[in-house]
């Protein structure tokens, strides 16, 4: 919280700051611009603070350096100081500045980015292995660890994906695996950005009952958002970050709707969910599906084996444990059509989608695109005519500037004076034209997803696959994809989204299905 409010605070909670950042600039070491400015914050024991920001304000920043995963030399330049538990460093961008051991900083501030899968160690095999790798490290006894483990899973939702591969898991249980990684070592301080991000209803108030049960048991926690989910208004503070400094701070029931100091680009999902009037008028079905499933089924293959963390997990009426993901799914999607799906973590959405293209193939039943089986045809064939869009844009993003990323491989489909047109007039659809010499991995979060779909609208694909599309979306972001969507429709695509942001969906979308049980029904 801003240095005026520290006072206030330190006589509620009886104590000093278990951390805290006086920032008068940081500018990471290719830019001449200051990413942040003047921002100082501060925490105490027990203490609930938002940080909130539009895309491109400087908060994934200020919370990596807070967490010293952005260690002030390595990246970047600090001017001013961190703090944790007493203990200040002073930095003035020079090379006699101190360094950060990230190990020992982390044993004191957990924290979860944005992008979860960062935050897995890759060596271990399964969720209770990553859970339980914190723990090894620090030499904990074996039973306490196994109790740990098996607590953090409880309180996160996680205890039957226990056994489980985390490459498997769904994006909303990759999020709960990287909270609990970041608080099964009790942390005096949690920084989490974005949690909420890819979480159903279940996994969102399991996550708002984990934050209170921390806040009593004296951690601090900051959460760093551009939504202002319902949680956030149980917090003792909001700061507000725009352009790399704090514009206003204060309680939440100072900096509602009405006051005019919280942009209107940072989301306030509950409000835009009431403000819906329900799902647009059916599109008619008429002609031939541009996609059409008949009868799907699908199950992974293989099941959990030994391993000192595992059990086997059999499953009456699976051979070899295994349940199937998909049961007969029946759905057809029109030219012009915007269909919706939802359902809870875990439910298969993201591996529905992928069968679309062929990415995975059913082991019963037919996956039709423009009336052809595509069984037996290359990926990269039907890919011409299915663009799915990822959950995670690093699965999608590659190449050195986000121009030549939207132009790859369009050459060959439509020649090079069109692909031209086309990456260009992609990238303007999505508002990223002024980034088009950019690399994609500095771009922020939203851009990153922004341009991810903009490689997949400029080859004009006769069926839209698009996997939680909204997260990490500002309003104005959530404002170019909707109108992209949209267009695409109008144009004559077939859309389908995943997603958890029911406001969205029902906003966009001419039908709402739900995953239930394998099956797809209305929502």
């Amino acid at each position: 919280m801003p240095e005026r409010l520290r006072d206030a605070d330190t006589a509620v909670h009886g104590n000093l700051p278990v951390l805290a950042a006086g920032i008068r600039s940081f500018t990471f070491h290719d830019d001449e611009t200051a990413a942040l400015r003047d921002v100082t914050v501060s925490f105490t024991a027990g203490s609930f603070t938002a940080i909130l920001g539009a895309s491109g304000s400087g908060k994934s920043t200020l919370g990596r350096l807070m967490a010293a995963w952005l260690p002030p030399g390595g990246h970047g330049a600090l001017a001013g100081f961190l703090e944790l538990s007493g203990s200040r460093l002073e930095f003035d961008g020079g090379p006699d500045d101190p360094r950060i051991d990230p190990a020992q900083w982390g044993r004191h501030v957990g924290f979860v980015p944005q992008d979860a899968a960062t935050v897995l160690s890759t060596v271990r095999s399964t969720v209770a292995e990553e859970l339980a790798f914190g723990l090894e490290n620090s030499g904990m006894e074996r039973t306490a660890m196994q109790a740990a483990v098996g607590r953090t899973a409880a309180l996160l939702g996680l205890h039957d994906q226990l056994e489980q591969d985390p490459a498997r898991l769904s994006g909303g249980q990759l999020r709960r695996l990287a909270i609990g990684c970041a608080i099964i070592t009790g942390p005096p301080v949690l920084v989490m950005d974005e949690p909420f991000a890819s979480l159903d209803a279940a996994g969102a108030d399991g996550l708002a009952a984990v934050v209170r049960d921390l806040l009593a048991r004296g951690t601090a926690v900051v959460i760093l958002s551009q939504a202002i989910d319902p949680l956030l208004l149980e917090a003792g503070t909001w700061v507000v970050l725009s352009g790399g400094t704090v514009t206003a701070s204060g309680p939440p029931a100072a900096m509602g709707a009405g006051s005019g100091v919280v942009p209107p680009a940072i989301r306030r999902p509950a409000a835009a969910a009431a403000a819906v009037a329900g799902p647009r008028p059916v599109v008619p079905q008429t002609g031939t599906p541009a996609l059409e499933l008949r009868g799907v089924d699908f199950a992974y293959p293989g099941g959990p084996g030994a391993g000192r963390w595992r059990r086997r997990i059999v499953q009456a009426g699976h051979p070899g444990g295994v349940a199937p993901v998909l049961r007969g799914v029946e759905l057809a999607v029109h030219p012009g059509e915007i269909v919706a799906v939802t359902g809870p973590n875990g439910a298969g959405k993201s591996t529905l989608l992928r069968h679309f293209n062929g990415l995975l193939r059913p082991s019963a039943g037919s996956v039709q695109v423009r009336g052809a089986n595509i069984s037996g045809a290359p990926v990269g064939r039907t890919a011409a005519s299915v663009g799915l869009l990822f959950q995670q844009p690093r699965d999608q993003l590659f190449e050195r500037s986000a121009l030549r990323e939207v132009g790859f491989g369009l050459d060959r489909l439509v020649g090079p004076a069109q692909a031209a047109r086309r990456a260009a007039a992609a990238l303007e659809s999505v508002g990223l034209a002024g980034a088009a010499r950019e690399h994609p991995a500095e771009l922020p979060a939203s851009a990153q997803r922004l341009l991810a779909l903009a490689t997949v609208l400029a080859r004009k694909p006769a069926v839209l696959a698009l996997d939680e599309p909204t997260v990490a979306l500002d309003g104005d972001g959530l404002a170019l994809l909707d109108a992209a969507v949209r267009r695409a429709a109008a144009e004559g695509a077939a859309v389908v989204l995943v997603t958890h942001d029911l406001g969205y969906a029902r906003s966009a979308a001419h039908r709402l299905l739900a995953l239930d049980g394998g099956r797809l029904v209305p929502a």
